[in-house]
């Protein structure tokens, strides 16, 4: 067996300059997902797979934000160190074969935005897939923020507003998002109020 794997390797690339990169992504991500289901361990991490910068798209409710030095020293990082961790993703969209980002947006964004970077990756972005819903997705990046303490208290709160919105519990919510009850209500309740009140003009009387 290891004898066929090994030919089957120089087989490749004896080969691979005949190939385009289309076909090369297309091998890696089968081999990908073959050692993936050999290896028999369940962590995304060790399934990736390399997608057109296109198909990888930004979702609307990330509670990180990257403040302009941080910003710069990724850029530096990975143009030094090169990429070394995945952007995660989820919600393979199998019509248009889009996928919506997780964790990494700043990662994906110097990817596409980096003419330098964007070359060094041919335009691809190395991924993490998650099977998962857009509700679970909302958590995970959460969950991804949080453990990294870059996460911001006032947007979470409004992602919390929005689960609630899909019918999920309190308790639920605390679960999934590593929170106690009481943290998730006042959330709720200081996001209701902010809500409430942020078209309104108040009086000056009391100046």
């Amino acid at each position: 067996m290891y004898k066929k794997l090994a030919e089957l390797i120089d087989c490749l690339k004896q080969h691979q300059g005949a190939l385009t990169l289309h076909e090369r992504c297309f091998i890696y991500n089968l081999l990908s997902d073959a050692a993936y289901e050999l290896i028999q361990i369940s962590h995304p991490v060790l399934n990736v797979k390399l997608v057109p910068q296109e198909r990888v798209i930004d979702n609307d409710y990330n509670p990180n934000k990257v403040a302009s030095p941080e910003y710069r020293l990724l850029s530096k990082s990975i143009k030094t160190d090169g990429l070394t961790m995945p952007v995660v993703v989820g919600g393979h969209d199998a019509e248009s074969q889009n996928y919506y980002i997780v964790d990494g947006y700043h990662r994906s964004k110097l990817i596409k935005s980096d003419s330098i970077i964007n070359e060094s990756l041919n335009g691809l972005i190395p991924v993490s897939i998650l099977d998962s819903t857009l509700d679970q997705r909302m958590a995970s990046s959460v969950r991804h923020n949080v453990a990294r303490g870059v996460h911001q208290v006032d947007l979470t709160a409004n992602l919390i507003v929005k689960l609630k919105a899909m019918n999920w519990l309190d308790e639920d919510i605390a679960s999934e998002l590593g929170m106690d009850k009481d943290e998730v209500l006042r959330m709720q309740q200081t996001t209701g109020l902010a809500e409430a009140f942020k078209d309104h003009t108040f009086s000056k009387a009391w100046e």
